[in-house]
């Protein structure tokens, strides 16, 4: 038994040495939706909470990102969100891919898909009211295209 746990523990000790790149891109405010939209301070704060640890390039990683295996699990995560939708990046989107962001941000926030319950589990601020959804969806569908 005792070999067993030696060998468990130095497995995890060595796992922590494989590198995890968390280091973020910088902003450029031209291409920033909050800044491109000069989003009402309401709006931006929510979206701050709720949306831009994992669809932009604003991320505040929390103290347990720095522990594997755990850590390789949040950054797949932010990989794949920014993948979906990067809001640091939003000028450069064309037209259509903003149309259709548009469209599934608020499906998926309406059907409480947005923020992830598994992300809400850890990041209570991120637990949106419906007070806020209702903000959230009204603001996206008011939001004239640029």
């Amino acid at each position: 038994m005792k070999k067993i746990i030696f060998w468990i523990a130095v497995v995890f000790v060595a796992i922590q040495l494989v590198p995890v790149d968390r280091e973020n891109k910088a902003v450029d405010k031209r291409n920033n939706f909050v800044d491109i939209y000069k989003t009402p301070e309401n709006i931006k704060s929510i979206l701050k909470n709720a949306c831009y640890d994992c669809h932009s390039n604003e991320v505040e990683y929390p103290n347990y990102a720095y522990v594997a295996p755990i850590s390789w699990t949040i950054k797949d995560h932010i990989n794949e969100g920014r993948e979906h939708l990067n809001l640091s990046e939003w000028g450069t989107y064309n037209k259509d891919l903003k149309k259709n962001a548009i469209e599934k941000t608020i499906s998926s926030v309406h059907e409480l898909q947005m923020p992830l319950p598994s992300y809400i589990s850890y990041h209570p601020k991120a637990n949106l009211t419906t007070k806020q959804r209702r903000e959230l969806e009204n603001y996206f569908s008011k939001l004239e295209l640029k």
